[in-house]
Order: structure tokens, then C-alpha cells, then sequence
């Protein structure tokens, strides 16, 4: 019974860890899981850190117009997309994306990648917390550090505009911007290196889109 006891402690511990430490990411730069599983495995990793305020305005308003148009307005999780892909499920259409900007937050810091009911049980909770507890700016400010955005370890936008162009993620036109908000599902097999017919069709449906987003950031910067 004493070593029950002591794997139920553990275990516990394990599941409140993220709770404790998402507070303490108001500041500094953290670092996803996979960065982290890259780094231990002797992977390469390319991650260099870009203030919020330092990007180009275009990429903020394009990735949310991309990833979650609600973004400004849920608390973490955007229940009716995700009812509409268990919808999709059920009735066997091809999944779509369900996740908010937080709940990739929440993924990438805390969890692990692929599809399974046990990491997404533990991930909605998780994304209320991370909304409850970090500003809306600073929750973009972590994603756009940490989102996979090259084939071969690239992390962050500014490693993914360095590898996709050759310039910082503070200089990115607005067609650049959408270029990577077109891979985020996929940087592996998409590019905005040399981006396909596909790539270039979703980068033109952001660029129309990113003007009517709805921001709760603050843009010091202008185009």
C-alpha cells in the first residue's frame, strides 16, 4: 500500500507541475518539451528568441487569423471548433484542427505530440489555467517562441524566417508572415522556403483574413 501511496504522490505531482511553473512564464524564455526531448537526444535545434514587440505586427495578426480567430474572446479553449471536429469525427470527415493558440501553448510546453484522449484531457484544463494566468500577449509572445517552423529543428519565428528567408521575424512582409502561418501545421512537409501551389493558396487566405482579426495586443510597431 506505502508504494501506492508514494506512485499516486508521484503522479500527482507530475499533473500539478505545469499548474506551478505556468505562472513563473510571465517572464524569461521558455523552451518546448520537444526543444527539450531534440536537445537530449542530440538532435539539432535552432531557437533564437524574439520580443513581441520586436516582430513584424504582420505575423502576430496572420498566425491568429491562421490558428484561432477567436483567439481575443475564449479562455483558453474555443469549445464550439472543438465540438465541431469530435463532430467531424464521428460523422468520419478528415480531422481539423480543434486547438487554440493556448491548448499549442499548453501541448508543446507541458505534453507530447500525436492524437490520443489522455493528452487532451490533460491539455484543456492546462490552456484555462495558462489563460487565467498570462496575459493574452504574453501566451502569443511563447507560442510564436516555440512553434516548430522548419524541417530540421528550426523553433521560434525568428529561426523559421532565417531558414524560410534569410531576415529576421521583425522584417517579414505580410506575404512572408502568411508563408509561415501556412506550414505551422506541418513544417516538415510544407515550406515557405519554396513554398508549393498550397502553401501559396492558404498564405493568400491569411493575408486577407489577418486585417479583420480582432487583436488584444498592444502593436508599438508599424508596417
Amino acid at each position: 500500500m506505502r508504494i501506492v501511496r508514494n506512485l499516486v504522490l508521484v503522479l500527482l505531482a507530475v499533473l500539478l507541475l505545469p499548474y506551478l511553473v505556468a505562472p513563473l512564464y510571465r517572464i524569461g524564455h521558455p523552451v518546448s518539451a520537444l526543444m527539450a526531448w531534440r536537445w537530449l537526444t542530440g538532435a539539432p535545434v535552432s531557437r533564437q528568441w524574439i520580443d513581441f514587440n520586436a516582430m513584424s505586427p504582420a505575423l502576430p495578426r496572420t498566425v491568429v487569423g491562421s490558428e484561432d480567430a477567436k483567439f481575443c474572446s475564449h479562455h483558453g479553449v474555443d469549445w464550439d471548433a472543438l465540438q465541431d471536429a469530435i463532430d467531424d469525427a464521428g460523422d468520419g470527415e478528415p480531422a481539423r484542427g480543434g486547438s487554440t493558440i493556448t491548448q499549442q501553448v499548453a501541448k508543446n510546453l507541458f505534453l507530447w505530440p500525436g492524437r490520443s484522449v489522455v493528452r487532451k484531457g490533460l491539455e484543456l484544463p492546462l490552456a484555462m489555467w495558462i489563460d487565467f494566468v498570462l496575459p493574452k500577449q504574453r501566451i502569443l509572445e511563447i507560442y510564436l517562441n516555440i512553434a516548430e517552423l522548419g524541417p530540421s529543428g528550426q523553433f521560434g519565428a525568428e529561426a523559421g524566417a532565417m531558414y524560410a528567408f534569410g531576415r529576421s521575424a521583425s522584417t517579414l512582409s505580410s506575404r512572408e508572415a502568411a508563408l509561415l502561418a501556412a506550414i505551422l501545421p506541418n513544417p516538415v512537409r510544407r515550406s515557405a522556403r519554396n513554398p508549393g501551389p498550397g502553401v501559396r493558396r492558404l498564405a493568400g487566405t491569411y493575408m486577407a483574413r489577418a486585417g479583420a482579426v480582432p487583436r488584444c495586443w498592444s502593436e508599438n510597431r508599424a508596417y
